[in-house]
């Protein structure tokens, strides 16, 4: 069993699947590049305790104890010594995964399995730079993972048969519904159909044709949803969605 988890990148959606993680009993650490970036995940997973707690009335003090028990280092060696699996949900940029996952293939063990969260790019394009190809598969999470808890596993050529089985089973043991993608597609299934949304609600925006609140407004009341466009960014925040616009190259005409 996957059980020492390493999640490389603290922000949004790092900071929610180490949650994901320990509220599931797994050892968890979360490496971020500084203190300052370590304190900033400290937040995210404060708050987004208290959501989870409000969403799964799963006990206070227990989720409370499973919160303290996370660890946070900025020691990139000393983080993934030991570990089973790191999860990366570093900014989607290829310069700054391809970074990353560099430095882990020098610095974690033979046995340990690399997984990404890329939401727009390819497990063979990053596979290329790690240092076990057959250990490295893609695995997509979305915002709010305890309650919109897909895992979209996706594999490249090179991996190893048997791991899509192995993580299938590691998303069933943090609460998640395993989503087997049978081969390789940019931007997955969530973001092939979620993408679009968000950029032509901010197409209509950036013409003029209706103000932000509006355009969420028509959405939230027509397809009875909590949120419209401009909502779910703020969610996954600007920089998570210019990154994306960059990778995928559907610009549009909003930037």
């Amino acid at each position: 069993m996957l059980e020492k988890v390493l999640v490389a990148g603290g922000g949004v959606l790092g900071s929610q699947i180490a949650l994901q993680n320990a509220v599931h009993s797994k050892t968890v650490t979360i490496y971020d590049i500084s203190a300052e970036a370590l304190a900033g995940a400290k937040k995210h997973i404060a708050a987004f305790k208290e959501q989870l707690i409000k969403d799964t009335g799963k006990d206070a003090n227990e989720v409370q104890q499973q919160v303290d028990a996370i660890k946070y280092e900025v020691d990139l060696a000393a983080a993934v010594k030991g570990v089973d699996l790191v999860i990366e949900a570093v900014p989607e940029s290829f310069e700054i995964k391809k970074d990353i996952w560099t430095k882990l293939s020098d610095a974690a063990d033979a046995q340990t399995i690399f997984v990404t969260n890329t939401s727009t790019m390819l497990p063979s394009k990053i596979a290329a730079v790690v240092d076990r190809p057959a250990k490295f598969i893609a695995m997509h999470f979305a915002n709010l993972v305890w309650a919109h808890n897909t895992a979209e596993i996706m594999a490249h050529a090179g991996t190893d048969p048997e791991l899509p089985a192995q993580i299938h089973d590691f998303a069933k043991s943090i609460g998640l519904v395993p989503i087997m993608i049978k081969k390789e597609h940019a931007s997955y299934l969530l973001n092939n159909m979620f993408n679009p949304f968000l950029t032509d609600g901010l197409s209509l925006w950036y013409n003029g044709i209706a103000d932000y609140q509006t355009i969420d407004k028509v959405w939230m009341i027509d397809l009875e949803s909590q949120a419209g466009p401009f909502g779910l960014i703020d969610i996954v925040g600007l920089r998570t969605m210019i990154n994306v616009l960059k990778a995928t190259g559907d610009r549009k005409s909003v930037v």
